[in-house]
This record gives C-alpha cells, structure tokens and sequence, in this order.
C-alpha cells in the first residue's frame, strides 16, 4: 500500500521539513495541518537546520533556549553598516562634521601606515586636522528585524570598528554608537574614552569592540558614528584612520 507524507514518522518528517527554508516553513508548512505545525514548532527541527546551515556546536546545547530564533538570527547575520571600507566612496555616510582639510580615502597601507589584519581591506578614510567625524543611522526593520524580535528576544548588538595612526604624526579617535527608540531617544549608549595616539608610534590597526546585552526593549535604529583628528595641526591627512566598521546582530556563532 502507499504511503502518504502523513504516515511518515516524525523523524523522517523532520528531515524532510528541514531542508526547506525557514520562511516557507513559518508561513506555509506550518499551516498545512496540526502534525505539521507541531512538527515545525520542535526544537529538534531548528536544531537539524543549525546543524545543515553550520551554525550549531555542542556547547551551544546549554545556553541556547530558543533553536529557531537562533537560526533565524544566524542566517540573518550580516554588517549593518553599509560601505565599510570605503570601496563607494563616501556613499551612505553621512559627513557630520568636515573640518581642516576634510575627509579623504587612501589606500592602504598608506604613507608611514601598514597594512591591515584582514587583507580583504584595501582603503580607509582619513581625517584632517579639524574634527572630521561621520556617522550612518541603521533602521533595523529595514533590515529585517522586526519590533517582537527586537523587545522580547534582544538579541546581541556587536559593535566593531579599526583604527589606525601615521607613524609620525599624533592623532585623536572617537566611536559613539547609540540605540534610539522610534522617537530617537537614546535608550543605550557605548561612548569609550577618546583614544589618544602619540606621534612615532607604532602606527598599527587596533579593533575596538563593544556588545550590547539586555538593552532596554524597545530599539528600532541603530546611530553609530566615529572620527577624530590629527594633534599636531599639520596641513593635510595626517589624522585618525579608519574602515572596516561593522555592527551585526545575533548570536556569536
């Protein structure tokens, strides 16, 4: 006799369901029948795609409580800030403030600079010697995260950025990031001492890093800005260097 897709046990079902993706899965499958909503609603579905998809460890067993919010986050995980590393020029940030000789792009590693860590980055922005900062405000239902997911859930914001001084000239930089509610009002804020570089020094890339947990509810944008300037004046783009900023959200698989 013939076997209908409702006659197979619930493991095979669950291999199944889980090579679909998951928006067909929450918005098709689970609507299908009580066996199937049931079957998608199991942990051991969502674990079966971490696992497929990559995101999953065994030392992730005891901490993570929700397997399918997990995923969700996981495969949604990508850098909110847009042109990072200066490869479209200035688009997409906004220049706050552009003072001595402004903003410029150079390539690295740049004059007395070095190269980066990654060496998938090849340019970065430099100041001046006026206070050149410039800043990118991220919609975060623009970019998928729904309100729900963001008040209930509040998953881990990841701030990164790098930056670097010349060799032979001393220089300043600062990193604002702020979470807003929907009428911008600051519910979290990381705002490190400025950075202080002297002259001759050793002019390497150094990350900074911040992450945001348990946050008030309530953050739908994400205000990240950051800049400085050089210390000694000097005509030109002598001051801080930057690139390759980053803030992701998630899990930190």
């Amino acid at each position: 006799a013939m076997t209908t897709i409702g006659e197979l046990p619930e493991d095979v079902l669950v291999e199944l369901l889980s090579l679909l993706p998951a928006r067909e899965l929450l918005r098709s499958c689970r609507l299908v029948c009580s066996q199937w909503r049931y079957v998608v609603d199991l942990t051991t579905l969502w674990k079966r795609k971490c696992q497929r998809d990559g995101f999953y460890r065994h030392s992730l067993d005891r901490s993570v409580s929700d397997w399918r919010t997990f995923y969700i986050l996981c495969h949604m995980k990508k850098n909110l800030i847009k042109n990072p590393c200066a490869e479209e020029n200035f688009q997409h940030w906004k220049l706050d403030i552009n003072e001595g000789d402004k903003w410029k792009i150079e390539n690295l590693p740049g004059a007395h600079g070095n190269l980066m860590p990654d060496a998938s980055v090849h340019k970065y922005f430099v100041t001046s010697y006026g206070p050149c900062f410039k800043s990118q405000l991220i919609t975060l239902k623009k970019e998928g995260y729904w309100n729900q997911l963001m008040d209930e859930k509040r998953p881990e914001i990841t701030v990164k950025d790098w930056y670097a001084a010349r060799f032979d000239c001393g220089c300043r930089y600062e990193l604002t990031v702020r979470l807003l509610s929907e009428d911008y009002i600051v519910l979290e804020e990381f705002h490190p001492e400025p950075v202080v570089i002297e002259q001759w020094s050793d002019a390497r890339w150094r990350e900074i890093s911040h992450t945001f947990q348990n946050y008030p509810a309530g953050v739908r944008y994400i205000w990240f800005q950051h800049g400085g300037q050089d210390t000694q004046f000097w005509a030109g783009w002598y001051g801080i260097r930057v690139t390759n900023s980053s803030i992701t959200i998630g899990p930190q698989t």
